[in-house]
């Protein structure tokens, strides 16, 4: 890498928690955080913010008037970036902000829907509400930043996208700071639904019911959780960067089908590989893989790690079997629990996949994400060296 960027702080609301202690002890816990809803008339487990959250997110909409008009995608995201920048002295002035989402405004914009099919009108907050735009917007103008914001949906992998926009912004010198991450809060009646005509989600009625990582699954076990993570990245190494972004890399394939990956996943093959050479690296610590506990994204992202590491295999590991898969939060979801691992010297595994040597130093870690599109992104995180 030409110039260092830093990952100065990285914050998350979800199922696990809202601080880093929180989610690092959920993450040592090793306790899946799912739940039953009901939607449709059907019972979905599902992964809901903690109730911690659930708090402050009602005293975010108390706080201002304006915020109880907002979706809840932007309600998290808001939440995610306080965190991020608290105890911060970065400037507000040239701060990027890309916080993207693969669904968007899904409670707001199936609310207004409802009301339109019933009453053939809707409120004047619709369109400014539910536009995908609104998000960075808001979190720019709750944190008074002054700069560049912008949104995007590259479904799945929005985040991780994000945080390469990060950054491209950063080495150019068009930012001196950016916020980079997604947000999703995709708990709802049509989203769901969306799911199950996929015939993705779990059915599984066991205490671990998505078996992200489980290889030789014959179920799809996928399951949806809210949250939102929020990266801040900045240009050199100081006192307060928590790893560096050491290698970025993102393909793409050419797809039969609109939600399907090829068997060894061409696209995370690329992506890897070009996360690799720009690191100068020819193998990482861990990786994190996406994993989202269907059959064929498992075992093809599986495949393409054993063709690009051969016999240097590194530690494997996910999270969506403790957390549900956040969609288009869920690359920058991963990202922090390769930040924790990186800091707290602490590998953790995955209930359904055994390694090897567990107690190896954690120098550098590896990130996945792909969505629908067979958009891949690979990002390799390392520890801060203070001789920069």
């Amino acid at each position: 890498m030409s110039q260092p960027i830093s990952i100065s702080a990285i914050a998350s609301v979800s199922s696990l928690g809202m601080t880093s202690e929180e989610v690092w002890n959920s993450y040592l816990n090793g306790t899946p955080s799912f739940e039953k809803k009901s939607l449709n008339n059907q019972d979905f487990q599902v992964a809901a913010i903690s109730e911690n959250v659930e708090t402050q997110l009602k005293k975010l909409i108390d706080s201002n008037s304006s915020y109880r008009k907002l979706d809840r995608s932007v309600l998290l995201g808001i939440l995610a970036a306080r965190n991020v920048v608290k105890g911060s002295e970065v400037s507000r002035e040239r701060m990027g902000v890309n916080i993207g989402s693969s669904r968007g405004a899904t409670h707001l914009f199936e609310e207004f829907h409802e009301q339109f099919s019933k009453e053939n009108r809707v409120s004047a907050f619709t369109s400014p509400t539910t536009t995908l735009g609104n998000l960075s917007s808001w979190i720019a103008q709750d944190l008074k930043a002054d700069g560049f914001r912008m949104e995007h949906s590259v479904t799945c992998s929005t985040a991780l996208h994000a945080m390469v926009n990060g950054v491209a912004w950063l080495r150019s010198g068009m930012a001196d700071s950016f916020l980079a991450g997604g947000s999703e809060a995709p708990l709802t009646g049509f989203t769901m639904a969306q799911m199950d005509a996929l015939k993705l989600y779990s059915k599984l009625d066991s205490s671990f019911p998505c078996e992200s990582m489980r290889f030789d699954k014959d179920k799809n076990t996928m399951i949806l959780g809210e949250g939102a993570s929020i990266a801040l990245m900045e240009r050199g190494v100081h006192s307060q960067s928590q790893a560096i972004v050491r290698g970025v890399g993102f393909a793409s394939e050419q797809l039969q089908h609109n939600s399907s990956i090829s068997e060894n996943a061409d696209c995370f093959q690329q992506s890897m590989k070009l996360a690799l050479k720009d690191a100068q690296l020819d193998s990482v610590d861990v990786v994190v893989l996406h994993a989202p506990g269907t059959i064929k994204g498992d075992l093809a992202e599986k495949n393409a790690i054993d063709l690009v590491f051969n016999e240097s295999s590194p530690l494997l590991t996910s999270n969506k079997w403790l957390m549900g898969h956040t969609l288009g939060a869920s690359g920058m979801m991963s990202l922090e629990m390769g930040v924790l691992m990186l800091k707290n010297q602490h590998f953790i595994s995955n209930k359904f996949y055994e390694n090897t040597n567990q107690t190896r130093p954690i120098n550098n870690v590896m990130i996945n994400a792909v969505g629908f599109g067979g958009n891949a992104v690979s990002i390799i995180i390392s520890k801060p060296s203070f001789d920069h």
